[in-house]
């Protein structure tokens, strides 16, 4: 099999037909082997019974349906899993990806070697206030965080490799940083290619601010778990220590100050009496907590069975 297409879908009954059409029209003429698989998710309209009666039809068609909607990341997951194509590209249901990018991004992974291409849809037919902003400033935040330069790391069309899509685990929403994923795995060479966006054509967009929030908090935790998941002392021990050495140094500065004007006759005033004091209190105590929560945290990453979990590209044994 060369190349497997994974769809996500949810509620979008009246593309499904007219974007397999034009995924057939353009792969047809290059005499690739493919597939689509078709994760329904939960959707509440007729799209799995348009899936299943296509399914029917086309042999190359392959579908999945959740009881419920579980989030475009577990479709994706199981997209991932099912798909046996050597090249595997992702794009949405909703039409705004258009299926005569997929030779191209083919060639990119075939030719190229590239582990993962994404697309970036330098010209947008969406809001500008509303979603080509938010995703402007995801976007640069993104980049600063996770050091790769992708202009539109959210991108639904993407390629990848089959083995990069069988060593990452796509979990919560974190199909958002799939790029992420694959470079903590291992698999560096990530490009991106110019693609071509079109217009909504049914349906409303699902973008709203709740993902625009989540999807920093998204990044935040997954920056921390690769930087600090196997060795969590590493974060807290030296905020611990850094937090209980400034109480510390607070609480002595207050000590030596009455001693100091004790000496020399002047007036003070107890050191339970200043403000600063209780400031160094609290400063002690988050410290030796966070100190603590260090050496749960590495009791608890040593009993993960995860934690001689490495990828290995290739032996010579």
């Amino acid at each position: 099999m060369d190349l497997s297409i994974v769809i996500s879908v949810f509620n979008e009954e009246d593309s499904l037909e007219e974007l397999i059409s034009g995924i057939h029209r353009e792969l047809t003429p290059t005499g690739l082997g493919y597939e689509i698989i078709m994760i329904d998710d939960g959707s509440t309209d007729h799209s799995w019974k348009i899936i299943k009666e296509m399914a029917l039809i086309e042999r190359r068609i392959r579908g999945i349906s959740f009881r419920r909607n579980y989030g475009k990341s577990a479709a994706i997951y199981c997209g991932f899993d099912a798909a046996e194509g050597e090249v595997v590209i992702t794009m949405d249901a909703d039409l705004q990806d258009d299926p005569a990018e997929i030779p191209a991004l083919y060639e990119l992974i075939t030719k190229e070697d590239y582990d993962l291409v994404s697309g970036w849809k330098k010209k947008r037919y969406d809001s500008k206030l509303t979603k080509n902003l938010p995703s402007k400033i995801y976007n640069a935040t993104a980049r600063f965080v996770t050091g790769i330069k992708l202009h539109d790391m959210n991108c639904g069309l993407k390629a990848y490799k089959k083995e990069v899509v069988k060593n990452i685990e796509v979990y919560g929403e974190m199909h958002r940083y799939i790029p992420y994923l694959a470079k903590n795995a291992g698999f560096t060479k990530i490009g991106e290619k110019v693609v071509k966006h079109r217009a909504r054509k049914y349906g409303k967009s699902k973008f709203g601010l709740s993902r625009f929030v989540n999807g920093y908090l998204d990044l935040l935790s997954l920056w921390f778990l690769s930087a600090f998941g196997k060795k969590p002392m590493h974060f807290f021990g030296l905020a611990g220590t850094l937090t209980f050495i400034a109480g510390a140094i607070i609480s002595i500065w207050l000590i030596i100050a009455k001693m100091i004007a004790q000496s020399n006759g002047l007036k003070f005033r107890q050191v339970t009496e200043q403000p600063l004091f209780y400031l160094a209190l609290v400063a002690l105590l988050i410290g030796t907590q966070l100190f603590l929560t260090g050496f749960v945290a590495e009791l608890i990453s040593r009993n993960s069975t995860e934690r001689n979990s490495y990828q290995i590209k290739d032996t010579s044994l």
